[in-house]
């Protein structure tokens, strides 16, 4: 629902003609994708101190694509930190456990979305197919 509200505003606000619009939902389509395999990859990888590059690399290539995946990176970025920090908050209570974590994730997926190298993040020994 807040998705759906994000793209009606965005429509209204902007005036985009359709063509622009259209656009601008497949490079966000696109761009969830590259989140997803992004995610995907970290997962089968299960590689220790890799999960920085893996939402680095995501948020770069979803970036990559134009502002559509831009936008799409930085709602699927900000959507996963808001779960887990509340999802923490659950298991370890009020502690502030994770919320150091939580910065470095967002930290990682910033200097994706602008573009800077993703490998700047990747663990020694991480295989090459990542």
């Amino acid at each position: 629902m807040k998705l759906s509200t994000g793209i009606i505003f965005c429509l209204l606000i902007l005036g985009v003609s359709s063509q622009r619009w259209a656009t601008f939902l497949k490079e966000a389509g696109q761009g969830a994708e590259d989140m997803w395999r992004a995610y995907s990859d970290m997962r089968e990888a299960n590689y220790k101190n890799s999960d920085k590059y893996f939402h680095a690399r995501g948020n770069y290539d979803a970036a990559q694509r134009g502002p559509g995946g831009a936008w799409a990176a930085k709602v699927i970025s900000d959507a996963r930190e808001n779960v887990q920090r509340v999802t923490d908050l659950f298991k370890h209570g009020d502690s502030g456990h994770g919320l150091e974590d939580s910065r470095a994730d967002q930290a990682a997926n910033e200097w994706g979305r602008s573009g800077k190298d993703p490998n700047h993040f990747r663990p020694a020994g991480l295989p090459d197919n990542y």
